[in-house]
């Protein structure tokens, strides 16, 4: 009666439903067959001979199982069940046929060994997987055997997994330490035998080295004066605060002592091939070297050495390995600090190491001066204000001093009288030793003013500038900027420039300005032009009456307001009496064939003879001469140079007052001159 309920509500719901229509079995023909057919055998250990046989395999949804004893036809399992059959002792074939949704079949014959004897000479196999250190793999042989059981030894109550001889089984542990795998052979009898086998899971040494691992042995393998241990971390600051890191002690011994560390697995340096390590230093100029070597051919090695920077701060050191040889295999890492110096296991000889690792790139080159705009890797980030913009491009008047491939140009646009631009360097100006600033400045005029100012970037009011005069027009020029006093108590890491400070910019050709080689140097060049405002010596050199000093400008006004200026007394002697003066460099007369100067005369009509030398070959040399027009009272004179060799170098500037004429050391023969310059 329950039955024909059954069917009338299948029949009633049916009805009642839309029909759909499912035709497609295509994906019943393309499916694969049955695969990974295996079998597991659980006989039952009293000496009945009832074994339990659990068919296993992919893609099947049935088996037809052969005993291979008693009835030749086969008994079907679906996929999930097991059967059970009755042996007597002996070795049996049992047969296994898989079906697949599509039909599709696959056999399998496994051997079955039933005996009521106890099983003997059991061996057993634990690995640790190659693969992965946290697995283990077990396999085992016995005699008389049927199955066996193994205890991984990991969880509390633990259910044994069976298997069978030529079987591997498998557990991945989730954690460390040693595991007692207890293997146990069973026969169809009572009487079975056992095997426990010790196995330690421990973390792998492999990159990145950070010893953070508290289960991970990082043993350090110390020679010649090397001792390396894992500390906990001495100096937890800036880059690095991690709890652990590695201390390298270099003792007493050999210039090459160091140690070394044997990796669980081979380098990879298929993608990445430099090494970024972080170090603590106890001074800066400390050599690193960091070695890989394959632990079973030394021989098969490759180095690369890096140098500290900072002192008592941890910095990252960068090893370029990009040329190393993969074809060969590198699993040792050597460190060696200071090689080629004996340790002494002091403080000095201390250094802490930490997160070795293989990056793909190294970083871009600190910004710092000097400032030469080759690189075209560096970000040259120049913050623009009020009417300045600074870029960097191709050099497009490639001459005279510079004839580098790229420069900054700076266009001062409209707005502010002050608009410039600043650059913020990555670390501060360093000016215990260097405090003069040169760079070379491309003008469309003379007389444009450049403003060079340096400033603390989190504090602007610490700052300290000067201002120099563009003395040539379209073409390149060496200026100087006297930042000797300056207060290196402050520290100062931003560099600002502004042309012509006190005029608004309009962007045109006029206010177009190009720049390169902001340097910082520890002299002043004595070379065109020439200005006297430097605190230098002047060596000029005095012959035959004339003398020449540097002093304090007696005649302050009109065209000359600057501070210093040269004077020439030409007392009694030669009429040709004068004075040179040898430069640090040869005058540019490719740039220009020009020469400008101003003078101050007690009257009208002093000559002024004006001679360039070469200082080996005084042979070698061009002059001309000029007329004062003007007395008491500075003006500027021109000396044509036109038709000088510029085949030749000059590198002496000599000055002659009223050549022919014998001086007396009067104020009649004394005469101030001031920016001598090409233009």
């Amino acid at each position: 009666m329950k039955k024909i309920i059954l069917f009338s509500l299948l029949v009633a719901s049916f009805l009642g439903c839309k029909k759909e229509v499912f035709d497609d079995t295509s994906f019943v023909t393309s499916s694969s067959g049955p695969d990974s057919l295996s079998v597991l055998f659980e006989i039952t250990q009293d000496n009945s001979g009832l074994v339990t046989i659990t068919p296993n395999g992919r893609g099947a949804v049935s088996y037809d199982v052969f005993y291979g004893h008693g009835p030749a036809n086969a008994v079907s399992v679906a996929a999930g069940k097991n059967t059970t059959h009755v042996y007597p002792e002996g070795v049996y074939t049992v047969k296994l046929v898989a079906y697949g949704v599509n039909g599709k079949t696959k056999e399998l014959n496994q051997q079955l060994t039933v005996t009521f004897r106890a099983p003997e000479n059991l061996q057993v196999n634990v690995a640790i997987d190659p693969a992965n250190n946290y697995k283990v793999n077990v396999s085992a042989t016995a005699q008389y055997e049927t199955n066996f059981k193994v205890f991984f030894g990991d969880v509390p109550n633990e259910v044994p997994v069976s298997f069978l001889e030529g079987q591997t089984v498998s557990r991945t542990y989730t954690a460390t330490g040693t595991f007692n795998v207890k293997v146990v052979a069973l026969s169809g009898g009572a009487a079975t035998i056992e095997k426990t086998v010790p196995v330690t899971i421990v973390d792998p040494i492999l990159l990145p080295l950070t010893f953070q691992s508290p289960t991970i042995n990082y043993g350090w393998f110390n020679f010649d004066g090397g001792n390396t241990t894992v500390i906990n971390n001495p100096n937890s600051s800036g880059l690095n605060t991690s709890t652990k890191v590695a201390r390298m002690v270099k003792e007493a011994g050999q210039p090459w002592g160091g140690s070394f560390i044997t990796l669980s697995s081979n380098i990879d340096f298929s993608t990445n091939k430099i090494f970024r390590v972080k170090v603590f230093s106890p001074r800066a100029g400390a050599k690193m070297l960091l070695k890989v070597e394959n632990a079973a051919n030394p021989g098969m090695n490759f180095e690369k050495e890096a140098v500290t920077t900072v002192a008592n701060a941890w910095e990252y050191l960068y090893f370029d390995y990009s040329t190393i040889n993969t074809s060969q295999t590198y699993n040792r890492i050597v460190v060696i600090w200071e090689l080629g110096t004996p340790g002494d296991g002091s403080a000095n000889f201390t250094f802490l190491m930490d997160d070795f690792e293989l990056v793909n790139s190294l970083p871009a080159p600190p910004l710092s001066l000097p400032l030469a705009f080759e690189s075209t890797t560096t970000n040259f980030d120049w913050f623009n204000f009020d009417g300045g913009q600074v870029t960097i491009q191709n050099n497009p008047v490639s001459s005279g001093i510079n004839t580098s491939a790229r420069v900054a140009k700076m266009v001062k646009n409209s707005g502010q009288p002050w608009g410039g631009s600043f650059l913020t360097l990555s670390g501060p100006i360093n000016f215990s030793t260097n405090k003069v600033f040169r760079m070379k400045v491309y003008s469309p005029r003379a007389g444009a003013k450049v403003l060079l100012k340096v400033e603390n970037s989190g504090n602007p009011a610490l700052n300290f500038e000067k201002e120099t005069v563009v003395s040539m027009a379209n073409n390149w020029e060496d200026l100087v900027f006297d930042f000797s006093g300056i207060n290196t108590a402050n520290s100062y890491d931003r560099i600002v420039l502004i042309f012509d400070l006190g005029t608004s910019g309009d962007g045109s050709s006029n206010f177009t300005f190009y720049f390169d080689d902001l340097r910082l140097t520890n002299s002043f060049p004595v070379a065109i032009p020439l200005n006297f405002e430097h605190p230098i010596t002047y060596d000029w050199f005095n012959f035959d009456g004339g003398s020449m000093s540097v002093i304090n400008n007696p005649q302050s006004g009109g065209i000359n307001t600057s501070a210093k200026v040269a004077q020439m007394v030409k007392n009694a002697g030669q009429p040709w009496g004068g004075s040179f003066l040898t430069l640090s460099e040869p005058i540019p007369f490719s740039l220009s064939k020009t020469f400008k100067m101003k003078v101050y005369s007690p009257r009208v009509g002093a000559k002024v003879l004006l001679k360039v030398e070469n200082s080996s070959n005084p042979g070698i040399n061009f002059e001309r001469e000029v007329t004062i027009g003007t007395a008491n009272a500075w003006t500027e004179i021109t000396f044509d140079y036109s038709a000088i060799s510029t085949a030749n170098s000059y590198d002496r500037i000599v000055l002659i007052f009223d050549l022919g004429t014998p001086g007396d050391g009067s104020s009649n023969f004394t005469f101030l001159v001031d920016d001598i310059r090409l233009q």
